[in-house]
């Protein structure tokens, strides 16, 4: 399809019909493309991915666990001090943009608590991959800080970085019971230093920081080119990186860690990322890699 019509087909075709051609066509690819490589009948990951597709369709996360969470069983409640609408996470109140909906809050909190599932790949931790008292988190990307939020009472500092200037007004309120142990930094994390962005070569050349969460929607490529002295350099360091975005994310990040002394192991099951226009064979992409340098 060449540009011209490309973009005639954009206009004429509602999204949501594009939406339902385009995974029609994937649950014809993906099984397709995996029974022509005979060695993807051994792989149980692979294997699991396509039981459910044949029963279920494509998702972003092709594994039945996401049965589970029903989207309806959310409350969205209403802060009248504030103006802003939050729901519940653990126990504690986990705030939104001033001005989303609450079925658009449902939905996002929906995908948001399935992503993190013990089970899903899209999970930052592991039993073995873990968060403690004496750790200061970087959370890059930040957004409605649902995972920091998770581990705020376990670690002894976090700096949530986040550049959408709507989520800077949420995060405050989301973090105010813990502000002495949280900063905001409203900028991208990238490759340079202005206005609106920011090295971690520079942000962190004199700070603490042990533990990094990395899901920059594309950007990961600039901030890691922006973090190349600390994380040569600096021990101990964990690092939960996600792979999704692009075909060669895994295996270029993977090289660049392990180079600078990683031990880097992807985290388990695969992500159908079916927003990357670009998404070709093999279809399957893992959702993220943990990296871990000690002392």
């Amino acid at each position: 399809m060449n540009s011209f019509v490309f973009q005639l087909y954009r206009i004429v075709v509602p999204k949501p019909i594009r939406k339902k051609i385009l995974l029609s066509q994937l649950q014809k690819k993906i099984p397709a493309y995996y029974a022509s490589i005979p060695s993807s009948k051994n792989d149980a990951e692979v294997q699991e991915v396509l039981h459910f597709i044949k029963g279920n369709g494509v998702r972003i996360f092709p594994y039945e666990f996401t049965s589970q969470y029903d989207l309806n069983s959310i409350v969205v409640f209403d802060d009248s001090a504030t103006g802003l609408k939050y729901v519940l996470q653990d126990g504690k109140r986990l705030y939104f943009k001033r001005r989303w909906s609450a079925d658009r809050i449902r939905r996002s909190f929906h995908d948001l608590t399935l992503e993190q599932d013990a089970k899903s790949p899209h999970r930052y931790l592991s039993a073995e991959f873990d968060l403690h008292a004496n750790d200061v988190l970087a959370d890059f990307g930040a957004a409605e800080g649902n995972f920091s939020l998770s581990v705020i009472e376990r670690v002894k500092k976090i700096y949530l970085f986040e550049a959408d200037q709507e989520w800077i007004e949420a995060l405050q309120y989301t973090f105010a019971p813990w502000k002495d142990k949280v900063e905001i930094v409203p900028k991208f994390i990238s490759d340079k230093n202005d206005d609106r962005n920011c090295s971690g070569d520079t942000y962190f050349k004199d700070k603490e920081v042990s533990f990094l969460k990395i899901d920059v929607d594309w950007g990961e490529r600039r901030l890691l080119k922006g973090f190349e002295t600390i994380l040569s350099n600096r021990k101990p360091m964990r690092i939960a990186l996600c792979t999704y975005h692009l075909h060669t994310d895994q295996l270029d990040f993977t090289e660049l860690l392990e180079r600078d002394g990683y031990d880097v192991t992807p985290s388990p099951g695969y992500m159908i990322f079916y927003y990357d226009k670009k998404l070709r064979a093999p279809y399957l992409r893992r959702a993220l890699i943990r990296a871990t340098k000690m002392n």
